[in-house]
């Protein structure tokens, strides 16, 4: 008997999802565990395998198409399978036979819009002096052949101001060579151009981004903390490091295993907003924000107070890869306790950043700096580097964020005692 495939919930935060691609087509044979589709969530492209066999008899969700969790994906049966009773009962809002692997959910249909009323023709104005276009339709559009728009951009001149002689005032070739600027207008704008855009439909991705990062902004009471780090004994400890060849030490590796350390001695900062509790967490999970195409994800460092640079480093080298690849899995984003947000290489000296929910703070690092410092009394050089603390007032207060940034301060400013 016909059995319902409905779009899985792939992610905790997942309410829609896109078909990337169809594995099958109508009429082929599926067996358990092969891939059905591969369905992209708000994090990330997943393979979906089918949990039973069939032939596949309607594909309820087509390629790109973007539907709720629970619609009807496919229905899988024996050849020849009888399915519209099912299809109705969906329409409808029945129920759907017992054998269907969900509960019955809406289906994801096309929106049916309206088709715009047609507008009343309108009498075309009387022509101006100063021969203004008299040959705007409804929406202001200027109403002019191709040719005569191209034209009138080689030539500089405003197709506005042009007088239109086809029908309905249309602007044609004729009328651009004909025309004669008059003494108001004899000098082109400082600018000619054609005003132009592109229209993308909002990804997943960057809807869950927006939804999440919105609600953390309106609904937690952020508070900022800047602090300068004095980068010289970093910047030496990793030309050491790196000198052997062995290992490739970055400054976001060191900025990770500093933040890690100063969380286990400043659990107040390592933290969640619960609503009716607070949660200390014990343990060190690094949040690193990694930018991708369709936005942001923040894979995690598990217990990273435990895990040296060289591991650190390997561990988010693996997961930016994967992320500009769609290969991240929901574990690997999912446990945070804190977040790193680092845009230093891309030149940024000093940003402040939005709490990564259910985090209490969010770490924004910004780039190395060469600035005149003050040493013993005497201007020297020095390398300087900016890192602000967002906070959620709920949980940390303003003392807490400061003795938590004193402690990352010490680590970065002396790199060895991140090894003892």
């Amino acid at each position: 008997m016909a059995e319902v495939v409905r779009m899985p919930k792939l992610s905790d935060t997942m309410t829609e999802g896109v078909v990337a691609e169809w594995h099958k087509k109508i009429g082929d044979q599926v067996e358990s565990g092969e891939v059905l589709a591969e369905i992209e969530t708000d994090k990330a492209t997943m393979e979906f395998e089918s949990f039973q066999d069939g032939v596949l008899l309607h594909i309820g969700i087509e390629k790109g198409t973007t539907a709720a969790v629970d619609s009807i994906l496919a229905i899988l049966g024996e050849e020849g399978e009888d399915i519209s009773s099912i299809l109705e009962a969906e329409k409808t809002g029945g129920n759907t036979p017992k054998e269907s692997l969900k509960a019955e959910a809406p289906v994801a249909q096309k929106e049916n819009k309206p088709a715009a009323p047609v507008a009343e023709p309108k009498p075309s104005p009387a022509p101006t002096t100063d021969h203004k276009a008299v040959h705007s339709n409804e929406n202001g559009r200027v109403k002019a052949s191709p040719l005569a728009k191209a034209l009138a951009k080689e030539k500089g001149i405003d197709i506005n101001a042009v007088h239109g002689s086809g029908d309905g005032g249309r602007v044609i070739k004729r009328d651009v060579d004909e025309y004669t600027p008059s003494a108001s207008n004899s000098f082109p704008s400082a600018s000619i151009g054609v005003e132009s855009y592109t229209e993308e439909p909002v990804s997943q991705m960057r809807k869950v981004i927006a939804s999440r990062l919105a609600e953390s902004k309106f609904t937690a009471p952020h508070f900022y903390l800047t602090l300068d780090i004095d980068m010289d004994n970093a910047i030496s400890s990793r030309k050491t490091m790196n000198a052997s060849g062995d290992v490739k030490v970055s400054f976001n590796d060191m900025v990770v295993k500093a933040t890690a350390l100063a969380l286990k001695k400043n659990p107040k900062v390592n933290s969640s907003w619960l609503g009716d509790k607070i949660r200390y967490n014990e343990h060190v999970n690094i949040g690193v924000a990694v930018a991708v195409t369709d936005g942001l994800l923040v894979p995690v460092v598990r217990f990273a107070d435990t895990k040296g640079f060289a591991q650190i480093g390997a561990e988010v080298k693996d997961f930016a890869e994967r992320a500009r690849n769609k290969k991240l899995q929901p574990e690997d984003w999912a446990g945070n306790t804190f977040t790193i947000s680092n845009l230093g290489m891309f030149g940024i000296e000093e940003f402040t950043a939005i709490i990564n929910p259910p985090d209490s703070c969010i770490l924004a690092v910004g780039g190395i700096k060469q600035v005149p410092v003050v040493k013993n009394g005497n201007v020297v050089p020095g390398n300087v580097m900016k890192v602000t603390l967002s906070c959620d007032h709920r949980v940390v207060d303003g003392a807490s964020g400061a003795a938590f940034l004193q402690t990352l301060k010490g680590f970065l400013e002396n790199p060895v005692t991140m090894l003892v």
